[in-house]
C-alpha cells in the first residue's frame, strides 16, 4: 500500500515539475496589494518582465515606440524598453522560426512566441496581443541604415522594416520587478536616520 501511495505522490510532483514553459510567467505588479489583476509578467526563462497588456499604447514608428518604452511607468516602476531581437549584442539575430532553435532565447520576441507558445491566438495571461498589425523589437537592423527588426504574433515571422512604418510596441523590463513594499522604505529609511544620529554623536 505505501508503494503505491509513493508511486502516485511522485506521479504528482513528476507532474508538477514538467510543467509546460510558459508556466514560468509569474504575475507581477498587481493593480490591488495581494491581488492577482497582474499590470506585468516574469519570464524567469528569459529573466525579463512583459508588461501584461501587449498594446499599451497604439501603432507608431520606431523611434517614437522606443521613447515611449522608456517613457513609461507600470505599478511605480520605471525602466522599460522593447523586446530585443540580439541581446547578446554579437549582430547576428537568431530566426526563431519553426521554434527549438539553438540560441533562440537571443531574441525575446520569438522565444516567447516559438518557445513558450504565446501568439496571438493564444495569448496565455496577456491581453491585445494583436494578429492585425506587427510589434517592433528595440534593434536596428544592421544591414539598412534607418531599419529595425519587427516580429509578428501572428504567426511568427521576424522581419527588417523602415523604421519610419507604424507598429505596436510591447514593452519589456530587464529581470524581475518586484517592488519593495512601503514599510520595507520605511524601515529602511529609519535605519539610516538611526546610521547618521549615531555618526554625528560619535563625531561630537
Amino acid at each position: 500500500m505505501k508503494s503505491h501511495l509513493l508511486g502516485a505522490m511522485s506521479a504528482v510532483l513528476l507532474a508538477f515539475i514538467t510543467v509546460p514553459a510558459n508556466a514560468a510567467l509569474l504575475g507581477r505588479l498587481p493593480v490591488i496589494p495581494g491581488g492577482s489583476d497582474y499590470q506585468a509578467y516574469y519570464d524567469d526563462q528569459l529573466d525579463i518582465t512583459w508588461a501584461a497588456n501587449a498594446s499599451i499604447t497604439s501603432v507608431n514608428n520606431w523611434n517614437n515606440q522606443v521613447a515611449w518604452a522608456a517613457g513609461l511607468t507600470i505599478g511605480g516602476v520605471n525602466g522599460w524598453r522593447l523586446p530585443s531581437a540580439d541581446v547578446n549584442g554579437d549582430n547576428t539575430v537568431v530566426d526563431c522560426f519553426g521554434g527549438g532553435v539553438a540560441g533562440c532565447a537571443d531574441n525575446e520576441m520569438g522565444y516567447l512566441y516559438w518557445e513558450e507558445g504565446i501568439s496571438a491566438a493564444t495569448p496565455g495571461p496577456f491581453s491585445n496581443v494583436e494578429s492585425s498589425d506587427d510589434y517592433w523589437s528595440g534593434t536596428e537592423f544592421a544591414p539598412i541604415a534607418g531599419d529595425a527588426w519587427g516580429f509578428a504574433f501572428s504567426d511568427g515571422q521576424q522581419f527588417g522594416g523602415s523604421n519610419s512604418i507604424e507598429l505596436f510596441a510591447w514593452a519589456v523590463h530587464d529581470g524581475d520587478v518586484v517592488p519593495i513594499p512601503p514599510a520595507a522604505w520605511l524601515f529602511g529609511s529609519g535605519l539610516l536616520g538611526l546610521i547618521g544620529i549615531a555618526r554625528r554623536k560619535k563625531a561630537a
